[in-house]
C-alpha cells in the first residue's frame, strides 16, 4: 500500500510528502531533483533521482516498493517557457505521463492522481468555472495538460485504473511550521515574486497588464494555500481507496484576487513597501480564474483551513525570511580558502 510521488521533492509535491508522512502513508519518490530539492523531504522517505519518464526506473520502484498508488506532480509549469519552448512542454508534461501510465499499468497500479491546471480553460465564459467548462487552452503548458487527462481518460477505460485530476488554481504559500516551501530560483508565482521584494532580494514587481476589464485592471486569481492543496491530494487518495470512481476536480476556494490586491496583501502582512512596476499584458495570461468548487466539496472529505489571502501571504513571507536567513547564515560560517 505504497504511495509513489513523482516530482515529489519539488514544491506541491514536498508539501504532499510531509502530509502523507504525517497521516501514517508508505511513501516513495522519484524525482529528478531539476526544480526540486532533497532536503524538503521528511527524515527517511526514499527518494530515486531519475526521471518519471524512465519506465524501468518506475516499474522497479513499484514492484520493489508495492506501490498501489501514484501522484504525479513531475513536469514543467511556467506559463511564458511554454510559449518559447512548446516542444520541452510536450515532452516533459505529456510524454513523460504516457511513460509513466505504462509503467503503471505493468505494475497493476490502481489508482492515479493527476495534477493539473485551471489554465486547461483558457479565458472561459463562465465564472466561477466549473469542470464541465469547454477546455480552450491559451497556452503549450495549458494544452500538455489537458492532453494528459485525455490520455489517462482513455488508459482508465481500457485498463483497471482509477483516477482523480486535480486542476490547481492558483498555488501559494508555504507550510504553516516553515519547515517547507517554495524555494526554485527564478520561480515565476507572484506572491514568490511578491515576498522577495518584501524581503529586499528584488528591486520591483512587475504587475502584467493593468487594461483588464476587471475593477482594477489586473487579472484576478483563485489563491489556494499550498497546504490544504496537498490535504486535498490525500482526500483524493482516500476516495479512490474506497472504491471512489474517476473523476476531475477544481482545486480552489471560490474567490479571486486581483494582482495588485495580492500585492497590498504582502505589503500589509510584511509592513513593506516596495516598487511595483505596470507593464504590458503578457501572451498566454489569462484574464479571471475563479474555481467553482461546488464538485470537489460533493466528493472529498476535504475542508480548507487556511482560505485567507493575508494567511497565505504571511505564511510565504516567513518561509522567504527563513531562507534568507538561511543564506546569510551560510556566508557567514563560509571559510575564505
Amino acid at each position: 500500500m505504497t504511495v509513489l510521488v513523482t516530482g515529489g521533492a519539488g514544491y506541491i509535491g514536498s508539501h504532499t510528502v510531509l502530509a502523507l508522512v504525517e497521516s501514517g502513508a508508505s511513501v516513495v519518490v522519484i524525482d529528478n531533483l531539476s526544480t526540486g530539492f532533497s532536503t524538503a523531504l521528511p527524515e527517511g522517505v526514499p527518494l530515486f533521482i531519475g526521471d518519471a519518464a524512465d519506465e524501468n526506473l518506475v516499474e522497479g520502484v513499484i514492484a520493489a516498493h508495492g506501490v498501489t498508488s501514484i501522484i504525479h506532480f513531475a513536469g514543467s509549469v511556467v506559463v511564458p517557457d511554454s510559449m518559447r519552448d512548446p516542444l520541452a512542454y510536450y515532452r516533459n508534461n505529456t510524454m513523460t505521463t504516457r511513460n509513466l501510465l505504462n509503467a503503471a499499468i505493468k505494475g497493476q497500479v490502481k489508482n492515479f492522481i493527476f495534477s493539473s491546471t485551471a489554465a486547461v480553460y483558457g479565458n472561459p465564459e463562465q465564472m466561477p468555472v466549473p469542470e464541465i467548462a469547454p477546455t480552450r487552452p491559451l497556452s503549450p503548458y495549458g494544452s500538455s495538460k489537458l492532453m494528459t487527462e485525455i490520455m489517462l481518460h482513455d488508459v482508465a477505460t481500457a485498463h483497471e485504473l482509477n483516477y482523480v485530476v486535480l486542476r490547481y488554481f492558483n498555488v501559494a504559500g508555504a507550510d504553516p511550521q516553515a519547515r517547507i516551501g517554495l524555494q526554485t530560483a527564478g520561480a515565476t508565482h507572484l506572491l514568490k515574486i511578491a515576498v522577495e521584494a518584501a524581503t529586499g532580494q528584488r528591486a520591483k514587481i512587475d504587475v502584467f497588464g493593468t487594461d483588464y476589464p476587471t475593477p482594477d485592471g489586473s487579472c484576478i486569481r483563485d489563491f489556494i494555500h499550498v497546504s490544504d492543496l496537498a490535504q486535498a491530494h490525500l482526500a483524493a487518495l482516500s476516495y479512490l481507496n474506497q472504491g471512489g470512481t474517476s473523476v476531475t476536480l477544481n482545486c480552489g476556494y471560490g474567490r479571486g484576487y486581483s494582482v495588485l490586491e495580492t500585492i497590498e496583501a504582502v505589503r500589509r502582512v510584511s509592513g513593506r513597501n516596495f516598487a511595483v512596476q505596470m507593464s504590458p499584458r503578457r501572451s498566454g495570461d489569462i484574464m479571471t480564474m475563479i474555481a467553482d468548487t461546488t464538485r470537489i466539496g460533493a466528493t472529498l472529505d476535504w475542508t480548507p483551513r487556511y482560505d485567507d489571502l493575508d494567511t497565505i501571504a504571511a505564511h510565504a513571507l516567513a518561509w522567504e525570511e527563513k531562507l534568507l536567513q538561511d543564506r546569510l547564515a551560510n556566508r557567514q560560517d563560509a571559510v575564505p580558502a
